[in-house]
C-alpha cells in the first residue's frame, strides 16, 4: 500500500517554532525537493495569519488549531463480505488523522487557482481555525459518510 519511509525518526523541528508538526507540513507542502521555498510560503502565511486574525492566539496555534479542527475521527473503509462491498466506519489512528488533515488543506490549496500559495494557504488555515472552508468541509462529508453507513459497523475488523 503506502511506502514506509523513515521520516518520523528523522524529522527535525522547523526552524522557527522547533516544531515537529511543522516541519511535516512544511515538507508535504514542499514540490520537487525545493524545501526553502516551501519554508518561505508557510512562514508567510503565518505573517498573513498574523496581519488578518484579530484574537490573542498567535499565527502559530492558529496553525495548530486548524489542523486539530480539519483531523477526522472516523472514515470509510471498504470491507468485502461475500461478495459485496460495504463501506464500514473505522476509527482514525493519530498519525493518519494528521497526514489526511494536512493533505486536505494542501489540497485544497492548490484547488485554487491565480494567487500567490501563501496567501491562499492563509485563507485555508483561517477557515480552518474557524471550522469552515474547503477541508473542513471535506471533513464533514467524511465523517457524515461514515454516520450514514453505522449499519455496517459490526463488519469492522
Amino acid at each position: 500500500m503506502g511506502r514506509i519511509t523513515s521520516s518520523r525518526s528523522q524529522l527535525k523541528g522547523d526552524p522557527r517554532h522547533q516544531s515537529l508538526l511543522a516541519s511535516k507540513f512544511i515538507n508535504c507542502l514542499m514540490l520537487d525537493g525545493k524545501k526553502t521555498t516551501a519554508q518561505r510560503v508557510f512562514y508567510d502565511a503565518l505573517e498573513e495569519i498574523g496581519k488578518r486574525h484579530e484574537g490573542e492566539e498567535t499565527p502559530f496555534e492558529v496553525f495548530e488549531a486548524a489542523l486539530e479542527n480539519i483531523k477526522p475521527y472516523i472514515e470509510v473503509r471498504s470491507k468485502r463480505v461475500g461478495g459485496a462491498s460495504y463501506q464500514v466506519p473505522m476509527q482514525v489512528n493519530k498519525a493518519r488523522q494528521q497526514s489526511l488533515a494536512i493533505r486536505w488543506i494542501l489540497g485544497a490549496v492548490r484547488e485554487k487557482k491565480g494567487r500567490p500559495m501563501h496567501l491562499k494557504l492563509a485563507d485555508e488555515l483561517l477557515a480552518g481555525f474557524k471550522k469552515e472552508g474547503a477541508a473542513y468541509t471535506r471533513r464533514e462529508n467524511t465523517h457524515r459518510m461514515a454516520d450514514a453507513n453505522k449499519a455496517f459497523a459490526h463488519f469492522a475488523w
